[in-house]
């Protein structure tokens, strides 16, 4: 199969090259359009217009603008690259000769917050511009009408990591490798993550199976608590688990001065770390004819950890 995968450079792209490159022909469009080891090329997005990509079967979309979680960017961004990027690849896809496209969009753009198990049926409820534009791609990729042997596949992933990985996962990783105490242990939450290896697999599935077209909530089987987490991270470092229980509104109030000022520990920071937010795979699950997921929660996160060193 030939594969188109945008944002070829990030960490999603990068893992997904190296899962889908042995079976396959692998052609890339980034910001850049650099050499990639498993990519026979890479294309710029002014390349789309001249029209010198060659023949594909299938779109994975992956570049986007990723949640800043310092809210320094501008709105105007998220919707110029998370939607306008989007319609220009699906439009693309739309008049190629490809007839698979998958959509990297995000959990965000369903639900900010979830109150009990999060589907893919619940009306959708972003809070904030990246949430909000990955909807707004969702809607235009929904809304084109497209012929009968096109088939779309929207993926809503909640945290990914994997080798690579970059965000809050390797904050928590550095606290830990410090001996620093965690001091939200007062917080009990659980979340969906969604182990690079699982990502991998269902992209894999929806290109080669004959899988529904839709929208499909992305995840492994089991929700971690941040404890959870930190107790795996110990694990990997050989560290004696520390984790302080200080009362949640002490911790809130330092939180919101750290968003005063700049510190590593801020309101959205602490959201992403404690909240709850528990996702259900059970559709994308039975869509690939599969009971659980190759790669277990605590596993896939080992994984992530032991890159980390």
């Amino acid at each position: 199969m030939k594969i188109l995968i945008t944002g070829i450079h990030g960490f999603v792209g990068s893992n997904l090259v190296e899962y889908l490159k042995k079976e396959n022909v692998i052609y890339g469009i980034d910001i850049v359009a650099q050499k990639k080891d498993g990519v026979v090329k890479t294309f710029s997005w002014d390349d789309i217009d001249a029209d010198i990509v060659p023949e594909i079967d299938a779109i994975i979309h992956l570049a986007g603008k990723a949640h800043d979680t310092k809210n320094k960017s501008a709105a105007d961004v998220y919707f110029k690259v998370n939607t306008g990027l989007t319609q220009k690849i699906f439009d693309y896809f739309l008049v190629s000769g490809a007839s698979k496209f998958v959509f990297f969009s995000t959990a965000k753009a369903a639900a900010d917050k979830v109150e009990g198990i999060l589907t893919e049926d619940i009306i959708p409820n972003p809070v904030g511009p990246y949430g909000e534009s990955k909807i707004k791609a969702e809607e235009y990729i929904l809304c084109k009408e497209r012929p009968i042997n096109k088939h779309i596949y929207i993926f809503r992933p909640c945290m990914i990591h994997g080798p690579g990985n970059k965000g809050n996962l390797n904050l928590l990783y550095s606290v830990v490798r410090r001996g620093i105490p965690w001091p939200l242990g007062a917080f009990e939450n659980k979340r969906t993550f969604t182990s690079i290896e699982n990502m991998c697999f269902a992209v894999n599935g929806v290109l080669t199976k004959n899988i529904p077209s839709g929208i499909y909530n992305m995840g492994d089987d089991e929700a971690l608590s941040t404890n959870e987490l930190i107790e795996e991270i110990c694990k990997s470092l050989g560290k004696k688990v520390r984790i302080w229980r200080f009362p949640k509104c002490l911790m809130t109030s330092i939180a919101k001065i750290g968003g005063w000022l700049h510190l590593p520990l801020n309101p959205d920071r602490m959201q992403k770390l404690t909240e709850n937010y528990v996702a259900s795979n059970e559709k994308i699950k039975i869509a690939l004819g599969i009971t659980k997921m190759p790669i277990d929660a605590k596993i896939g996160l080992q994984k992530t950890l032991e890159s980390f060193k």
